[in-house]
Formats: C-alpha cells, sequence, structure tokens
C-alpha cells in the first residue's frame, strides 16, 4: 500500500482496546477513530467517509452482526474486518456470509494488531481493486453506449441517404421514355432498397451487429411483392425464414441475392400471362443457413440466351463470393430452384 494514511473507523464497546487500537494501528499508517457501540459506528459511517471499518463481535445493544448488516446497507459501505474470539469460527463464518471482507482472531499482546493491520491492508487493496475495476467497466459500458448510439445514427443517415437516391433514380426514370432504360432503373430502385432495409432494421434495433433476417426479409419481400406480384395473372410470393441473426454485410448480400433470384424468377420463370408463385427460404442447418429461392416455371434453358444485360448474375455472383458460397441451380423437378449455403458466423 502507498505511504498515505488510510481512513479506519475501530468499533469496540472496550475503552482499553480502543486505546491500544488507535496508538497501535495509527503507527502503521492508520488515521483511526473510534466508536464505542455499533449504533455510534453506523452514525458516523453514515455521516462521514472512511476507507476500512474494523469491527468487534461482543458489544451491548447491536452485536457485531447486527453492525455489520448495517453498515453493509449504507450507500457506500466500506469494506469491513470482523474481530472474533478465538473459539468463534462459527461467527467468523456467519460475518463473511454477512458481507464481511476478511476477519481476524483477537488475541492479547502486539501480534493481534500485526494481524490486523495486514488484514486491513489486503482488504483495501482487494477493494481499491474492486473500484477500479468497476470504474473501468462503467468507463467501457459508456463508451460502448456512445458508440452504439453514433453506429445506429449513421445506419439512420444512411437509410435516409439512399432513400434520397432511391426518390432521385425515380424521378429520372418517370422522364425516360425508353422502357428499357426505364426498367434498368427499377432494378437499381430495388437492388438499393434491399441494401436500405438493412440499415433501418439497425437504427430502429437495440443490436447494431445482428440483423433479425425473419424482420428484414418480410420486409424486402413485401416490398418486392409490390412490384412483382399482380391478381391478372396471380402472382404471389412465399416466405419462410428460420428465427435468425446475422451479421449486417452478411444480410446485405443475402438481401440481394434474394432480390436478384426474385426479379429473375419473375422476369422469366412464367410467361406473360401465366400464373405462378415464387417461394423463398432462409433455414438454419446447424452452424450454418440455407437460403433457397424457386418457382415453378418453365426452368433454365439449356442454350442460355441473353435475356437481359447479365448484371444480375454477375451481382448474384459476387454476393456468393462475398459470403465464401456460390449459388446452386437444381433443375430436376419443375421450374428451377437456387440454393447457397453459407456459415451463420
Amino acid at each position: 500500500m502507498p505511504d498515505t494514511l488510510r481512513r479506519l473507523l475501530y468499533i469496540d464497546d472496550d475503552a482499553g482496546i480502543r486505546a491500544l487500537a488507535t496508538r497501535a494501528l495509527t503507527r502503521r499508517g492508520f488515521d483511526v477513530t473510534c466508536a464505542d457501540g455499533g449504533e455510534a459506528g453506523v452514525a458516523l459511517a453514515r455521516s462521514e467517509q472512511f476507507d476500512l471499518v474494523a469491527v468487534d463481535h461482543y458489544m451491548p445493544g447491536m452485536d457485531g452482526l447486527e453492525t455489520l448488516v448495517q453498515l453493509r446497507a449504507l450507500e457506500n459501505p466500506p469494506p469491513v474486518v470482523y474481530v472474533t474470539g478465538s473459539e468463534e469460527g462459527r461467527v467468523a463464518v456467519a460475518a463473511l456470509k454477512a458481507g464481511a471482507a476478511d476477519y481476524v482472531v483477537k488475541t492479547v499482546g502486539t501480534d493481534f494488531f500485526d494481524l490486523l493491520a495486514a488484514a486491513l491492508d489486503q482488504v483495501r487493496e482487494r477493494s481499491v481493486l474492486e473500484r477500479d475495476k468497476r470504474l473501468a467497466e462503467e468507463r467501457l459500458r459508456a463508451s460502448n453506449a456512445r458508440l452504439e448510439a453514433l453506429l445506429g445514427e449513421v445506419n439512420h443517415r444512411v437509410a435516409n441517404s439512399l432513400q434520397l437516391v432511391n426518390a432521385m433514380i425515380r424521378l429520372q426514370a418517370n422522364a425516360l421514355d425508353n422502357e428499357e432504360a426505364r426498367q434498368a432503373l427499377a432494378d437499381t430502385e430495388r437492388r438499393i432498397e434491399a441494401i436500405a432495409q438493412v440499415h433501418r432494421r439497425l437504427y430502429t434495433s437495440d443490436d447494431v451487429e445482428g440483423v433479425d433476417m425473419e424482420d428484414y426479409l418480410k420486409a424486402l419481400v413485401d416490398e418486392l411483392g409490390e412490384a412483382w406480384s399482380s391478381d391478372e395473372p396471380r402472382r404471389a410470393l412465399r416466405l419462410e425464414v428460420d428465427p435468425m441473426r446475422l451479421p449486417p454485410d452478411s444480410a446485405v448480400s443475402l438481401g440481394v441475392i434474394v432480390n436478384e433470384l426474385v426479379s429473375n424468377a419473375f422476369k422469366y420463370a412464367y410467361g406473360p400471362t401465366a400464373p405462378g408463385e415464387v417461394r423463398i427460404s432462409l433455414k438454419q442447418d446447424g452452424d450454418a443457413y440455407l437460403l433457397a429461392v424457386e418457382d415453378d416455371g418453365v426452368g433454365m434453358d439449356p442454350t442460355p440466351r441473353t435475356r437481359g444485360s447479365g448484371l444480375g448474375s454477375r451481382l448474384i455472383k459476387a454476393m456468393a463470393q462475398s459470403l465464401r458460397g456460390s449459388i446452386q441451380y437444381d433443375t430436376s423437378g419443375r421450374g428451377v430452384r437456387a440454393v447457397l449455403r453459407g456459415a451463420m458466423a
């Protein structure tokens, strides 16, 4: 311990012991204040700040255990060393259970004060370490809270900026006469929306490190449904998602993949007048997840011809690679089933 004085409250009804304790512990670097009983000691501890308290067990009126309970009930209780008789092991155990930091057996001679001073110093050291640890944890929690608030604000601004970008793209599309160009801009809007949905989820959530995939994909599929599904011919989207949270980057990549696969299915799987549906599922499989998008359409042409710019296929491939996976297409049944397997972490 440093050489600075440690404020000690010594509670004992024996005036002779109090006098000895004051002299002996003052020589050992303590600033000693004495109280002649439990009630007086609790009153002093309530009105003044002490680094340590030593409490004798046998006292008339309020004994040591009662005194200890009341000391521990203070707003900022100092650590307590309990003083017991030589044959009072059960009392020492009871004191420790009640919140005493340590105990010392009272004996005749100076050895008692050496042992008491050593116990007080050890308790003080532990108290300081625990206090410093608690303060460090509080500072870390406050810092994390500030960072989470800042990250939430960043996600909010990103989502708003993406919404603004989409609005400008929509204005540009409405000013065009070329239907192919208008469709390309509409595709761009949906891709941006898949990303914006992630940031909306992040700034409205308490968890800025994970995205609730059920909520996210439901919102994304609702957006796609408004864009692609219809009653004549009847077109529908079906979604099944296991409860899971994924990192934001993974959620963005999966959202872009779902957007592209659903858009491709509605563009190419069914003719202009045929009804049909597209089914999306995200299932947990151990430490991995399985994303599947399937339709009941015409299937994949064995001799593919260019039906678009090919940007969608390149995006799917790039997003799958960012997830350290690849898309597998199953054409053995009716229509096409696209499957991606990825790791949860």
